[in-house]
């Protein structure tokens, strides 16, 4: 039985439903998700600009290829340790205890006199994302049935993605105008609130029994540890969505990073225009990440991942081609189209691939491999757009991209005659 928060005489209480109520979005995935949003709003604020907030900090392409190799460090073991902190502690207490380090890296990032020590707040920040994000997809996941979980993480990615259409504009805009100090200080106060609506959230969870697996102790690490590795070994699903994942990963962390520097100093866009662009993404991307949780429900995870990454190598050739505003907005258009489609299926099918218990080793798990096999991409890229040309770094990823369709296609499917995953229970 999953539980449900709901608004009566005032108060707010966490309750089991019954099996009648049939509603996608129960009350309690709703709060969830209205933090989500304002957390998310703040990041968005800073976080496509962060590279430009770098520069100002008197650091270079190299240096900022650098910063997010180096940024990345932090993060590989506490991802999956976050993961099994969500799945014994609960998703809710997990979320807020996240939430108070995030507080923290943003003093440290307002307040940061050299890029150096944007890279401590960021190192502040790797520990509430590692215990956020894996509990994201894992509360979204147990906040539904087998049959419509796609359809649910298609309307919980939709709802997220209004971060991405009204963060970076408003961002680009406070930045602009004000400063990227400003700007931030504005992130924080969004940031801020969410972490009351957390931590409210989290304290009924705990008085009302908010489902957990295990006590945080050794023996339960090392337990989930090593059947985490024996489903990486076993050359299965889980083994080939890690493996293309990371290629897919080392493309983006080869580029992306360098997004804003290329659209600033090759595109001629000033920071309004970048956060616009993002906008557009975002709208894309909410456009068709609904109806992508149905058609993978209805037509299986791996057709509709496969079709994503098609679109998303056809944007990095379109945009390498781009010029101007409009058509870089065209490209980020058909890219935010591209990942709206894949996200839901790829949330739904991770879900299925680990049992319930471990969904939040699992979530992590796939997060640590940006970390895990891209660690040096960042560093490689800025390196080859000071050698090669700026376009050099995002023509690789763009076929990067393409390349992993192949093992989508071929490997991204549960086998019908082994027992549902998702279901199994400990014995």
């Amino acid at each position: 039985m999953t539980m449900r928060l709901e608004i009566r005489k005032d108060k707010l209480k966490l309750y089991s439903p019954s099996p009648q109520e049939n509603a996608i979005l129960n009350p309690l995935l709703l709060w969830f998700m209205l933090a989500m949003v304002l957390a998310n709003v703040g990041g968005n604020m800073y976080g496509p600009l962060l590279p430009l907030y770098l520069t100002s900090l008197k650091a270079n392409v190299v240096q900022v290829g650098l910063f997010f190799t180096l940024s990345q460090i932090i993060p590989l073991g506490l991802q999956i340790l976050g993961g099994w902190i969500s799945d014994s502690l609960g998703r809710l207490r997990s979320v807020a205890l996240g939430s108070l380090a995030g507080v923290i890296s943003y003093v440290v990032l307002i307040f940061a006199p050299t890029w150096q020590w944007v890279l401590l707040g960021e190192g502040v920040g790797a520990i509430t994302r590692s215990l956020v994000a894996p509990s994201f997809g894992a509360f979204i996941a147990e906040q539904s049935s087998e049959q419509n979980r796609a359809k649910v993480f298609g309307i919980t990615n939709t709802i997220f993605m209004v971060v991405s259409v009204i963060g970076p504009p408003v961002g680009g805009f406070i930045a602009q105008r004000f400063g990227f100090r400003i700007m931030l200080l504005v992130a924080a106060l969004l940031y801020i609130l969410a972490t009351v609506i957390r931590v409210i959230m989290a304290r009924y969870a705990a008085r009302n029994g908010e489902k957990t697996s295990e006590p945080l102790t050794l023996q339960s690490l090392k337990k989930s540890m090593g059947l985490m590795v024996s489903m990486l070994l076993a050359g299965g699903i889980v083994t080939w969505m890690l493996l293309t994942d990371g290629v897919r990963d080392i493309g983006y962390a080869l580029s992306m990073n360098l997004l804003p520097i290329y659209l600033q100093e090759e595109g001629g866009l000033n920071l309004e225009q970048i956060g616009l662009l993002e906008a557009v993404f975002g709208v894309f991307m909410m456009l068709i990440t609904l109806p992508a949780g149905w058609l993978a429900d209805r037509w299986g995870e791996r057709r509709v991942i496969a079709g994503g990454f098609l679109m998303q190598f056809v944007a990095f050739f379109v945009f390498i081609e781009a010029k101007g505003f409009w058509g870089f907005a065209l490209a980020w258009a058909i890219l935010g189209a591209g990942v709206g489609l894949m996200a839901p299926a790829y949330d739904a099918l991770v879900s299925k691939a680990f049992p319930e218990k471990m969904r939040g080793i699992g979530f992590g798990l796939f997060q640590t491999s940006l970390g895990l096999i891209s660690l040096p991409a960042p560093a490689i890229g800025a390196q080859l757009y000071e050698k090669y040309g700026p376009r050099f770094p995002f023509r690789l990823t763009a076929y990067l991209t393409l390349l992993t369709i192949v093992p989508v296609w071929f490997k991204f499917k549960l086998k019908k005659d082994e027992p549902d995953l998702s279901q199994k229970q400990d014995t």
